[in-house]
């Protein structure tokens, strides 16, 4: 509370420095309310402007708009109310707005209403940041992320009394429908609004989209079974030939692709299995479908076919074929395949098992963290108990804490009606794996540390604090240390988590290359038995670089196997093209994939500040396709500086 109080103060400074000499001191505000305050003064607005001035509601605008939204409001009017009757009676309403920010809906309290009347935030006004300067509906709209603003964060003086949390709302063609709000008291902030008002938005997106396709197909799908029916579910809905009509953003960030990227997909391109293989659960009466994208990552999916949908001319079930062993078991000796680095790995972590040492692991992207940390909780005392995965970069912003912490009974329309617990309370008893902590966001790191030290958590929306046992492994691609020293990462949290950090060797470095190539072989349930490997291609893999690490090498032995599954052997002509361009690569560059990458200057190419930021900023965003929130994360910036940066370039 007590930063909250002078980052209030601080906005308060900015605030009259700016009414009185025109100028928005650096540094004071958070940079997307800097930001959006430039915008408001080079439009000429006028922050001292009088709440008697501003217009009165539209009754006449509103009726049309309302009628325009109706699909719209049918599916957010009940989501409002659910998440309504978990705020209620503490001095707030919930606004929902269409596209340009004009208020369709609101409810509240009505003590809290009048007030709001008074700087017209009603049905029939129009919110826009054009309109009424800085605030969370209008900055949402123009940067199109989730925006709380605070007090004196307002441009416009007469709203200093409002504390603002608001979330874009897209349909399933990812085009922007509205705003969804969460308006209070500022003398009475609530740190979780912007967390429930994500999930609110995440339910009516997914409603919608579920009635949106009606003679098409959907695929509810998580790689937590127990995800898919909540508002984490992704969705994937397909028309007769298979090819992909939409995808909520759940399903991008799950499958690592853009909304316009899946639309050139069909379920067969993605997927192990026929289009067919979606009604092979109706058949059968079975609730889920074990699938496995192409590019390795298992997932569980429930088909819906569409309210007009018909099925294909001819059924095929699929094939029952069990595994020869099941490649989601662990142990520390299956990993201990002859490389001496690895059995240093194994030996160290063997000797803290058990003893309440947290475990950081570290290690290239693709290495087998996860893996490692598995197997260390299958041979831990915890075996019979939950091993509970989160991929911290992999979860928005915006609803990573609902994720961990779980939610209360009753949060709003959509949720599951006893609340969901979280993944901090589902590993209970077990162990809680966070992988790629270094993305974690800082106001989390915080509720973390005090899960760790207290072993409580409390659910959003909830009171309680509920007692947790569990035991702790991470881990990162990223040097903890470096972002302790920039200021991205808790010093006192860093120290909590590194009990014992183990480094994992990269692929190209590691002594056991044919080893492990057998081993995928042998486990891999798709290709067939006795498949063996030219002597030719094993030279080919023991040059390669494999920036990929592990995670390349089953996806390519897996691609190659069957492309070889005819002629029992993998050869050099059944290897990705890629592949081959990679190794030319590395074979022009030898030392290429021990060092880091770093951006190749021709002897023409700017070398100034602004243009080598730029380049940065590209490289990063290719590296990440583009996800902006996980680039901006990586250099150490806002989304807002991300995306000023780009337009100035």
């Amino acid at each position: 509370m007590e930063t909250n109080k002078a980052e209030f103060a601080g906005s308060e400074q900015a605030h009259r420095l700016m009414r009185n000499a025109g100028e928005i001191p650096a540094g004071v505000l958070p940079s997307l309310i800097e930001t959006s305050w430039s915008r408001c003064i080079s439009r000429g607005l006028d922050a001292d402007r009088s709440a008697r001035e501003v217009e009165r509601a539209r009754r006449d605008l509103l009726m049309s708009e309302r009628d325009r939204h109706a699909c719209l409001l049918k599916h957010a009017a009940p989501v409002m109310n659910g998440l309504y009757a978990q705020i209620a009676r503490s001095g707030s309403m919930i606004v929902l707005t269409n596209a340009s920010g004009f208020i369709l809906h609101s409810v509240g309290d009505q003590t809290f209403l009048d007030r709001a009347s008074k700087v017209a935030l009603s049905p029939g006004v129009e919110w826009s940041e054009e309109n009424k300067g800085t605030n969370a509906i209008g900055t949402a709209l123009v940067e199109k992320v989730p925006v709380s603003v605070h007090g004196s964060q307002h441009f416009f003086s007469a709203n200093h009394f409002l504390t603002c949390s608001a979330s874009p709302i897209f349909d399933p063609s990812s085009r922007m429908l509205g705003v969804l709000d969460v308006t209070g008291d500022s003398r009475n902030p609530s740190h979780h609004s912007l967390a429930l008002i994500n999930l609110a938005v995440q339910t009516i997106e997914n409603q919608l989209f579920a009635h949106a396709y009606p003679e098409g197909f959907l695929l509810h799908f998580h790689v937590q079974q127990e995800l898919i029916g909540t508002v984490f579910e992704a969705l994937l809905a397909f028309d007769h030939d298979g090819r992909v009509l939409s995808a909520n953003r759940s399903a991008c960030r799950l499958i690592g692709r853009s909304h316009a990227e899946l639309l050139t997909h069909s379920f067969a391109s993605m997927f192990d299995k026929p289009l067919s293989a979606l009604y092979d659960p109706l058949l059968r009466g079975a609730e889920l479908l074990e699938l496995r994208l192409f590019g390795g990552r298992t997932l569980y999916g429930r088909p819906q076919p569409g309210s007009q949908s018909r099925p294909p001319a001819r059924v095929i079930s699929m094939d029952a074929r069990q595994p020869a062993c099941n490649p989601d078991s662990a142990s520390l000796d299956r990993l201990n395949t002859g490389d001496t680095q690895m059995h240093t790995v194994v030996d160290k972590v063997r000797r803290v098992i058990g003893r309440n040492i947290p475990i950081l692991i570290q290690g290239e992207t693709g290495t087998g963290k996860e893996l490692l940390a598995r197997a260390i909780h299958d041979d831990g005392p915890r075996h019979d108990k939950p091993f509970v995965a989160v991929n911290c970069a992999a979860i928005p912003d915006g609803l990573i804490e609902s994720e961990l912490f779980g939610y209360e009974e009753g949060a709003f329309t959509g949720a599951r009606r006893k609340g969901y617990p979280g993944r901090i309370m589902q590993a209970d008893g077990g162990t809680l794996f966070l992988d790629e902590i270094g993305d974690m966001p800082l106001a989390l790191q915080a509720r973390l540390l005090r899960v760790l030290q207290e072993r409580t958590v409390t659910p959003l929306g909830s009171a309680r604090a509920t007692p947790v046992d569990l035991s702790v492994i991470c881990a990162t691609h990223r040097k903890l240390r470096d972002l302790v020293a920039q200021g991205s990462f808790r010093a006192d949290l860093y120290y909590r988590l590194n009990g014992l950090t183990v480094m994992l060797p990269p692929l190209r470095d590691r002594g056991d290359l044919r080893a492990l190539v057998h081993r995928i072989l042998d486990e891999e349930a798709s290709l067939p038995r006795g498949l063996h490997i030219d002597n030719e291609v094993v030279g080919l893999f023991e040059r390669h670089p494999w920036p990929g690490n592990m995670r390349q090498l089953a996806n390519l032995l897996r691609t190659a196997g069957v492309m070889a599954a005819e002629e029992g052997c993998i050869r050099r002509h059944h290897l990705p093209d890629d592949f081959i361009d990679e190794l030319s690569s590395a074979s022009c560059d030898p030392a290429a994939s021990a060092r880091p990458a770093t951006p190749s200057l021709s002897p023409h190419a700017p070398c100034d500040l602004d243009s080598l930021t730029l380049r940065a900023i590209r490289e990063s965003l290719s590296r990440h396709d583009g996800n902006v929130a996980a680039t901006a994360r990586e250099l150490g910036i806002s989304r807002t500086t991300l995306y000023r940066k780009l337009k100035e370039g």
